[in-house]
This record gives C-alpha cells, structure tokens and sequence, in this order.
C-alpha cells in the first residue's frame, strides 16, 4: 500500500507510473473498486480519473426519480428496456400515495413497469424501503454494479458491490442501453480495528467518521473499509455504513466480502458471486486508523450529518418525536435493538414514536418476534414500510420549533418538515432510550 505526505508526493507518483506504464513497465495496484469498473469496463487497469463506459447489473428506480427517468427515455424514442429483469422500480418514497401527485407518479411507474414487462416491479403491499429490499431479494451480491436514481443507492458497497447513485437522466440511458459512464474514484482507506462496545453500533461509526472528515471529507472518493475490525461488524451495521457513504460527499462506500457476505447471499441469491479484493500496493489519499472499541454513542445535531456529539456533550435536550426506521436503520437487527429498550416502558407522554419496518418480510419477522406488540404497547406507531417521514414526505411531518431523533441518515435544514424544526440522528438504542426519557438520552 502506498501512502502520500502531500498531494504532490502523489501527483509526482503518479506521473512517474503513468510514464512507466506507457514504456511498458510497472502498473500501480488497484484499489477494490477500481477493480470492480475494470472488469466492468472490459478493462485490464483503470485509474482515478479515467471516464469509463460501464455494464451495469441492475438499474433502480423509486416513485419520485423514476418518472423523470421515464419520460426522457420515452423523449428518446426508446421502447424497450435493455434487460427487463435488471431494471427495478420502487413505490417507496410517497408510497402509499400521500396525495394527487403522489398517486400521479406511482400510476405513471406503475403503467410503464406493465408496458415494458419490468419483472422486479414492488408497489404498496410487497414493497419495501428500496435500499433495504433489494439486499433482502438477493438482488445485489459481491462484484456487481448498481446504479440508481437515489442517493442512497452506495448501500450496496456493503455486499462487496460496487453501488452508486446517478441521475434520472443517466437511469434513463441505462435502462435502454445497460451502460453508464464513470468517473473512476481515488480512495480513502479506513482500517478498522477492535469491536464496537454495548449499544454502540455502525450507525455511530459512520456518524464518527463524520464528524472527523466532514461532508466533503470524501468528495467524488471511495471510502473503503479493511481490516480485523469489520469481521465484527454485523450486515445490517455495514448496510448502514455504505448508506451514509454518500453523507461524507463519497461516491460509494465498499467492505471486503468475507464469510457473513457470503453466507448473506447465498441464503437470497442463486448467481455466484465475484469476490474482488484491493491490491497490497493499492493507491489511497489517505488511510484512517479507527479503532472500534474507543467509538461511543454518538449523535449528529441540526443541521448537518457531520455535527457529532458524544453524551459528555448532551445536556436536557427536549424532544417531540421518534422516528425508528428508514434504509439506515429499519431491518430487524435495528427493531430488536429498540424494542429491547422499549420493552415494559412507555414513550413519554409529550413525544411522537413512530417505528417504520424496512420491508414487508421485516414487519411479519417483527409480528411473529412479538417486537410490534412491544412497540404498541409501550405507545409507538408502527407503520406500513416507506420512506415518508425521512424526507419530509409524509408520516411525521415536523411542525415549527419541533425536535425529533431520527435513526434516518440526514438532518439538513427542513429535512422532516418546518425549516425552524431540528433533526438528530442516533442509533435505534439511543433512539428508543430517548422516546421514553422525553429528551435526547444515551442507551445504558
């Protein structure tokens, strides 16, 4: 591995290799995602900065990016989609519609799912929060390229694939060709050591590592995770991990694929996975040591992802809403840690607790676990799979001067509603802790 004291000690290096490589000689390591859009590219090497024309494996849209995505592929003058088993759609956003332009939209998706034969089609009963669902069907496994018309799309890293969001219009021209352009990304490494203690989870790494490196601190990198750390990290923390990716300005977010990667997959999927590791001389910008053990629960305050704040520093703040759910933290693993929280307790009488299952599959898993019984009794809503109240959609609008902590992944200014509301994001433990105690508490 090859590592850089200044930005011209790498510029000089790189230079130097360029200038080998065009005699014939030396190649400098790739990275894991630069293996991934080599082989995808038919390429042998690619580097940071190379414009490459990529296969894609599958192709995701939702109720809000879709039809823009749609009607520029109609604009085209196209009629049929390249692969009808790689191009998804998802009715989770707005869904179940919340008004006349929301059902407006999901009828456009759901009438050109039907025109075009579209196999992998989930709308209101057998949906789910998409970045949730697709890993659950067994959609995405190690060595594959995703894109989707969302920003969260880098969830997949976590399997070993290479996932990034993009553009209606780039959907559009994936959907009819099954190719897309790319910048190929320069890296950051992070090393990760130990193991998270008791009610800490990947939700405060990540929340962590924001608040070391910034929203910027990965612009247009991909941050990829290594070391006898991640062996402990469950899927459902490397899930949210690579979700929250793209909160540090990264282009995707990736971890090695090792036993719990492949035991998830094979229990979902059939397809064989391609399993791609970094090169011992890969190129990084930077590496980060992290030691696991030393992370506590950790809260992102108003208005920005990169506001952590550790409970030395959280002193009687009052709240009015819960949110547990969303495609950070709405699998079972993040409903079993709330409802061990909840569990014989209420929610404060002045506070809003609002549980939303992933998926379909995670709330009749949550049913038959007796976890919605405990989320009721202790005063919760608990509701059908989606992504409302995340993005202000629908489900837990925020009136004016109102706070809520929120296991959802951003807390921008009027995220969940009224401009002059507040949004902090914490764990499910942290989460539920807080419902019951009325202000943002810790998870003893």
């Amino acid at each position: 591995m090859k590592t850089y004291h200044s930005a011209r000690d790498k510029l000089n290096h790189t230079k130097k290799c360029r200038a080998q490589r065009r005699n014939g000689g030396f190649y400098m390591g790739m990275t894991m995602t630069q293996k991934i859009l080599a082989a995808k590219s038919g390429n042998e090497k690619v580097e940071a900065g190379q414009i490459i024309m990529a296969d894609v494996d599958l192709v995701m849209g939702n109720d809000v990016t879709a039809p823009v995505a749609i009607n520029e592929f109609c604009r085209a003058g196209c009629d049929r989609v390249y692969d009808r088993a790689k191009v998804v759609f998802v009715l989770d956003h707005f869904a179940p519609n919340k008004d006349i332009k929301a059902a407006q939209q999901c009828k456009q998706v759901r009438e050109f799912a039907g025109e075009k034969g579209i196999l992998n089609f989930f709308d209101v009963g057998e949906m789910g929060i998409e970045h949730a669902l697709l890993p659950e069907k067994g959609m995405v496994i190690p060595g594959d390229l995703v894109i989707g018309a969302d920003s969260h799309t880098c969830t997949y890293g976590a399997l070993g694939a290479f996932s990034t969001g993009v553009g209606s219009t780039d959907m559009a021209a994936a959907m009819a060709t099954g190719k897309v352009w790319l910048k190929v990304p320069s890296a950051i490494k992070f090393n990760l050591t130990g193991k998270l203690p008791k009610n800490v989870y990947g939700k405060d790494l990540i929340l962590h590592i924001l608040g070391m490196i910034g929203v910027d601190g990965a612009l247009y990198k991909s941050m990829e995770f290594s070391g006898d750390g991640v062996e402990s990290l469950s899927i459902s923390d490397r899930l949210c991990i690579a979700n929250m990716a793209i909160e540090c300005g990264a282009k995707n977010g990736v971890f090695p694929v090792d036993e719990k990667t492949l035991e998830y997959v094979k229990e979902r999927s059939s397809r064989a996975p391609v399993v791609y590791g970094a090169d011992e001389d890969a190129v990084y910008d930077q590496v980060i040591d992290i030691d696991l053990s030393r992370v506590k629960q950790t809260v992102a305050f108003p208005h920005l992802p990169e506001n952590a704040r550790t409970f030395e520093d959280i002193h009687d703040i009052k709240i009015d809403q819960v949110v547990i759910g969303s495609c950070t933290n709405g699998r079972l693993e993040d409903l079993m840690v709330a409802a061990d929280i909840l569990k014989g307790k209420k929610v404060a009488k002045h506070v809003r607790c609002i549980v939303i299952p992933a998926t379909q599959k995670i709330y009749l898993d949550a049913m038959e676990m007796g976890l919605i019984k405990i989320f009721i009794e202790a005063g919760c809503a608990v509701s059908t799979p989606t992504c409302g109240p995340c993005l202000g959609g629908h489900m837990g609008i925020l009136a004016e001067g109102e706070r809520c902590v929120a296991t959802t992944n951003r807390n921008f200014v009027g995220r969940m509603g009224h401009p002059e509301s507040e949004v902090y994001l914490a764990n499910p433990a942290v989460a539920a802790a807080s419902a019951i105690a009325g202000k943002i508490a810790p998870a003893e």
